[in-house]
């Protein structure tokens, strides 16, 4: 049993995390999250913490934000798209139990106001930003870290807000560099 309260953006993303594991989930009903939404998630976050769990597009990232936004020190389960693609649809729903499993194993949490050691200088010498192959190589790295696929600002907000150190940030981009040589 998950002691958090998952946060997933419809039905079939709860059944899917009910395939792999025993949890109780929120649903926000797709991207239109309103206030009613955001007010049982607080309380959740209040009494048993939050699993923010949405899918790797652009609607998932959206509703991310909004709750991390206004429901500080969520933890974030993170999927690639490739995870939960199924025949050109992307969502939770799609990824296997196994896959879920290792995703809720592999949880980050946010901080208010995080500091990190990560300077927008690193993603420029790692070939993260400003690098003809930036967008595959952020995929690569945010597999790794663990902090899913982004754009450049948002990764860096993302190293920020996870509080990846130095010694993480080195460690997954000398797996990338190896993975390229």
């Amino acid at each position: 049993m998950i002691k958090e309260i998952i946060v997933v953006e419809g039905k079939d993303d709860t059944t899917a995390i009910k395939r792999a594991v025993e949890a109780e989930t929120i649903e926000t009903g797709g991207s239109a999250i309103n206030k009613e939404i955001i007010k049982r998630i607080k309380l959740a976050q209040q009494r048993r913490g939050v699993i923010v769990f949405t899918d790797p597009d652009h609607a998932g990232e959206r509703i991310r934000k909004i709750i991390s936004a206004q429901v500080p020190g969520c933890k974030h389960a993170f999927l690639t798209q490739e995870e939960a693609t199924s025949k050109g649809d992307i969502g939770v729903e799609n990824a296997s139990p196994e896959t879920i499993r290792k995703a809720l194993a592999n949880l980050r949490t946010d901080y208010v106001a995080a500091e990190s050691d990560i300077a927008m200088e690193d993603l420029i010498a790692a070939g993260l930003i400003v690098h003809p192959q930036a967008a595959a190589r952020r995929l690569v790295m945010g597999k790794l870290l663990g902090i899913g696929y982004c754009n450049g600002k948002q990764f860096f907000n993302r190293c920020r807000m996870f509080r990846i150190s130095k010694e993480e940030f080195a460690a997954a981009w000398q797996q990338l560099e190896h993975k390229e040589g």
